[in-house]
């Protein structure tokens, strides 16, 4: 199946150079010729990069159901989608647990319509991906959260901290206004096929009891081009925006770090950082997006051993902050080989929370499995946390999670049966089946 996989991927992937190379050189211009590079073959390629694991859409058939007909489905998805007789389905509603407390709603499309999507976004990422700036690393191909926090923790390392602006957006994805995303995507693309199915799929609805509801504003969670439409619209919005209008207005040095809709701003002055936090709400505001008026904040983040300097404001000292970003609380602390104040990360309280609270559920669950089966479960997701949050200077944080793994591990099973376990016995237990330790997984 992987040989198969790379020799349909080869003709795709110079098409999609192609592509990429077309829209460097009409860099000013909208594209309006694109759909004619969908074709069988571009969806065999789509299909084949669609996870076939997910949850079912409306129709609740399964990406296996599905595959029993390939080649007659995608051709019949083919000549729909160019014949603009393709109907998007509603997507379906789930919700999933935020920390605060909340839940998180995600639309869930229905398999084909993810196969669709996925050829559509293929398209766009080509064609994007050659707009797109530096500072932007969600959802994008070769960048990654951790890349994102490295260039943080160099650039305020650079700056000995300075201001920040934490920008936080109030309910971004059901907040993107589908008529002010169809004019971006009018900037750069003119190919009507792909103009309608866009225009189909942000007008699919929600499915939720019952009943369909449809909004002038939002692009589902879960649906597969929804990840490049929310760059592009956030990129037009904030990035260029700042690379192009604000910086060459400031006085120092400014920086911005944006991983889908999370982004900080660094600033060298605070005349600088005071100026710009001003201006975001009239900015988001024209594209119809609001900032959250408690998570959106300036602070500052100097050098503890530069809080008296404040440039040439004259109101006096300032305490140096902390902020939270993807996951981790930056912050300053003294480095124990040298002695010289530098930016660390930790995991954010409400991360390792949510990390020792799934822990915690599944032992729960699970206490009556096998040890060996319970073990390895445990061991996994231990991994899974130690692959993210393996930076340097979170040592602590990942011994922490390890040691309150073992402390759940042992309570449940504790609890499963009515003779109990001692912590005794527990830690005769670890030796016969450890969890693994922590490891750090990158070296920023």
């Amino acid at each position: 199946m992987r040989s198969a996989g790379r020799l349909l991927s080869t003709p795709i992937s110079t098409r999609l150079e192609r592509i990429a190379t077309l829209a460097r050189q009409l860099r000013d211009r909208p594209l309006t010729t694109l759909a004619h590079h969908i074709d069988l073959d571009w969806l065999r390629e789509a299909h084949r990069r669609t996870r076939k694991d997910g949850a079912t859409g409306v129709d609740g058939q399964t990406a296996d159901e599905y595959a029993m007909h390939l080649e007659d489905n995608l051709r019949s998805l083919l000549e729909r989608a160019k014949s603009g007789t393709y109907r998007a389905p509603p997507v379906r509603r789930a919700y999933i647990p935020k920390d605060s407390g909340e839940m998180r709603p995600l639309g869930i499309p229905t398999f084909e319509d993810k196969v669709l999507q996925r050829a559509v976004a293929m398209l766009l990422e080509a064609i994007y991906e050659q707009e797109f700036l530096d500072c932007s690393y969600g959802f994008r191909p070769g960048r990654s959260a951790q890349q994102a926090l490295d260039v943080l923790h160099r650039e305020a390392s650079k700056m000995a901290g300075g201001w920040v602006i934490e920008i936080d957006i109030r309910k971004y994805f059901d907040s993107i206004d589908h008529e002010r995303l169809r004019d971006v995507l009018r900037g750069r693309i003119r190919d009507g096929v792909v103009q309608r199915l866009i225009g189909k799929w942000l007008n699919a609805g929600v499915l939720e009891d019952g009943a369909v509801t449809r909004s002038e504003a939002g692009s589902p969670q879960g649906g597969v081009v929804s990840p490049i439409l929310a760059n592009i619209f956030l990129h037009e919005a904030l990035d260029v925006w700042f690379h192009r209008d604000v910086r060459e207005r400031l006085r120092g040095r400014a920086h911005l770090v944006r991983y889908a809709d999370d982004a900080v701003m660094l600033f060298e002055y605070e005349e600088d950082a005071r100026r710009v936090m001003a201006a975001l709400p009239e900015r988001f505001g024209r594209y119809g997006l609001t900032l959250h008026p408690d998570k959106t904040r300036l602070l500052g983040f100097k050098r503890p051993d530069r809080v008296g300097y404040r440039g040439d404001d004259e109101d006096g000292p300032d305490e140096p902050g902390t902020f939270d970003f993807l996951g981790f609380t930056i912050h300053w602390a003294k480095s124990p080989m040298t002695g010289k104040w530098v930016v660390k990360m930790r995991t954010a309280a409400d991360r390792f929370r949510r990390a020792l609270r799934n822990i915690s559920q599944w032992c729960k669950s699970h206490r009556h499995d096998p040890l060996e089966v319970q073990q390895r479960a445990l061991g996994l997701m231990l991994r899974g946390h130690y692959g993210y949050y393996g930076r340097k200077g979170n040592r602590s944080r990942l011994w922490r999670l390890r040691h309150w793994a073992k402390r759940a591990w042992w309570r449940w099973l504790h609890r499963r049966s009515q003779r109990g376990l001692s912590w005794d016995a527990m830690i005769r237990l670890l030796r016969r089946y450890p969890l693994p330790e922590p490891r750090l997984a990158s070296s920023a």
